[in-house]
């Protein structure tokens, strides 16, 4: 599948602000499964953006605007092929061993209610274990975008057994983490069956590492493995770590952000090197 990305985040500030500072896990690497056609960044603020990588291999890009800014936007737009892999990942740059994804966060603790949740769905081995807590979550969790927010834990999300897609994906983690499986938060984007093509945020779902297969995406606010029809931007231990956007600044007053994620399959042909243009918030699935 050719997959299209149009997504555009929009500050604006009440009062100038300085010492702008956004960190970008916006671009997405290429693997077996998913192959960037092109990918470009661009601003309508002057200013200097910096590539990089983090240490879960993540590309990065840190944004420092010139100058005090009353209002930015930061638009992404990209397309990259993507074939079925069943869910599972190869080929994938791994600079931490999976041990590292045993962590937990204060996100993804595992309170009792989630520990007893994880034996319930303990199976045979990891894989049953990973596709029952999947499928438990989707079918008991009710999707409410006005339940919870961006540091909302896993813990509150499934005592209320209500959230958003970045909830669900915590809850699992806390779970697999509680088991011995060692987890990891995925933010990206999908192109829903629904056919909804703009939507108020980007996607998450969960990988977990599975003996015999290695890391194998789960999505239990859907209820499916990854398809096709996911595009993998960034992993982390939690959402923070992946959040698409997020930033600091000095002074400014209040702020209003409005995101917008179009996403769709592209019936275009061609494609050219990826390259990233330098021309100058809680997810929900």
């Amino acid at each position: 599948m050719r997959i299209r990305v149009d997504y555009s985040t929009v500050y604006d500030y009440s009062a100038p602000a300085s010492d702008v500072l956004q960190l970008l896990r916006v671009q997405p690497s290429g693997h077996e499964g998913q192959h960037i056609l092109h990918w470009r960044i661009d601003t309508d603020t002057d200013g200097h953006l910096r590539h990089s990588e983090d240490a879960y291999g993540n590309i990065t890009h840190m944004f420092y605007p010139d100058g005090p800014v009353r209002r930015l936007s930061l638009h992404v737009t990209g397309e990259v092929d993507t074939s079925e892999t069943g869910g599972v990942l190869s080929s994938m740059h791994e600079p931490l061993p999976a041990g590292v994804f045993l962590r937990a966060t204060p996100l993804t603790e595992a309170d009792a209610a989630i520990r007893a949740f994880a034996r319930e769905c303990r199976g045979a081995d990891p894989l049953a274990s990973c596709h029952a807590m999947m499928t438990t979550l989707n079918e008991t969790m009710v999707f409410d975008a006005d339940v919870t927010h961006a540091y909302s834990s896993a813990a509150h999300a499934y005592g209320i057994k209500a959230g958003v897609c970045q909830d669900y994906a915590h809850i699992f983690c806390a779970a697999a983490r509680f088991l011995g499986i060692p987890a990891r938060y995925v933010s990206g984007h999908l192109v829903r069956d629904d056919g909804l093509v703009t939507q108020p945020a980007a996607h998450a779902w969960a990988e977990a590492q599975v003996p015999g297969l290695g890391w194998v995406a789960f999505d239990p606010t859907n209820g499916v493995c990854a398809t096709q029809s996911y595009l993998r931007v960034a992993i982390g231990l939690d959402y923070l770590e992946a959040a698409p956007i997020r930033g600091a600044r000095r002074g400014g007053g209040m702020e209003s952000m409005v995101v917008s994620v179009t996403t769709s399959e592209s019936n275009l042909g061609g494609g050219q090197a990826s390259m990233v243009g330098q021309s100058q918030s809680q997810v929900q699935g």
